[in-house]
């Protein structure tokens, strides 16, 4: 089989020496979370990629995954939150105080106030809190089910019908700061709907090469027309899990399963696809089989994300995703 490896760069692959490997072993693309850096802190890998890849014989896409509509928690000291453990969640951009999470998005104090599940779910809904109150800039919450918590981690409120959808001025900086960057592309979060990413479409141009995440259920619905403003769409469990709960995104991406062959864009598929490399040299044997599956239905793509990002073995881990097919001669 022929597909795409999109590898995702983090402190367990940043540096030159990783990417060569990262490549011998199928890496197809560099992902870059652009959330969790600073913009000085993102010039200068651009700049170190850049001066890497213009001596191969061979293109390498570089993505930059941009924040869009996604709600993320701000700048803080990374905590590990306990069962029981009060919690409030503030409007703010940094704080260090150990009771307090910041959220810099207004938007999300006003889905909170308006009701919804009344449980909130912090990275991937590893975390989940229970909502007591919320009032103005500020929830008050109890912490269900614990854990390391960290900056800029995502957040999810099941249920919200409030939320800005437009790039943040953070990702226009990025946009304007990257326009003209070859063989660069952008990763759009959270995309809602068809009319949201031609939207994007317009703002960032018929030149730009643009990929929607689909992590909400009216992404999966208007997936078709979605596919019309795109270059490539990503289906990113992580995100949706936290949005509809384990049970519903089992129904909707075997439902969206179905119809990945006769989408008109390439799709891949993302989200704890060999997450067991994270801690450990091989995947598991229902992650090989889960793999192929995905491949079979017409998927043409994977993104690794922890597994390379942070994870132990980021090569093996590439190494593993690429069985299936023979890895790039570099």
């Amino acid at each position: 089989m022929e597909y795409q490896i999109t590898v995702t760069l983090g402190p367990a692959s940043d540096h030159p020496k990783v990417w060569r490997r990262l490549l011998s072993a199928g890496c197809s693309a560099f992902r870059i979370n652009t959330s969790h850096l600073t913009m000085s802190e993102l010039e200068e890998l651009l700049g170190r990629l850049h001066r890497f890849l213009q001596d191969l014989p061979f293109v390498v896409p570089v993505i930059l995954d941009l924040q869009a509509s996604k709600w993320r928690l701000g700048e803080f000291p990374a905590r590990r939150l306990t069962v029981g453990q009060p919690v409030d969640l503030v409007l703010a951009d940094h704080v260090e105080s150990p009771n307090l999470l910041p959220v810099p998005h207004e938007d999300f104090f006003r889905a909170a106030a308006a009701g919804g599940d009344n449980d909130l779910f912090l990275n991937d809904a590893k975390i989940r809190i229970a909502i007591e109150a919320a009032a103005g800039e500020r929830v008050r919450g109890r912490v269900l089910t614990g854990g390391e918590i960290s900056r800029r981690k995502g957040l999810s409120l099941p249920g919200a019908t409030i939320r800005v959808e437009r790039l943040s001025s953070r990702d226009e900086q990025i946009v304007r700061t990257t326009a003209g960057i070859s063989h660069l592309g952008y990763a759009l979060s959270f995309v809602k709907d068809a009319q949201e990413m031609a939207t994007y479409r317009f703002l960032l141009g018929s030149q730009s090469s643009l990929i929607a995440k689909l992590e909400r259920p009216s992404a999966l619905k208007e997936a078709m027309e979605i596919a019309r403003s795109v270059d490539a769409l990503w289906l990113c469990r992580g995100d949706l899990g936290a949005e509809t709960g384990l049970q519903a995104m089992a129904g909707l991406v075997a439902q969206f399963n179905t119809g990945v062959a006769a989408l008109t864009k390439p799709v891949h598929i993302a989200g704890q696809v060999l997450e067991h490399t994270t801690h450990y040299p091989q995947p598991t044997r229902s992650e090989v089989c889960h793999l192929y599956d995905m491949l079979r239905n017409g998927y043409q793509g994977i993104v690794l994300s922890d597994e390379t990002a942070v994870g132990r073995y980021p090569v093996e881990s590439c190494r593993s995703a690429a069985m299936f097919r023979e890895p790039a001669a570099v």
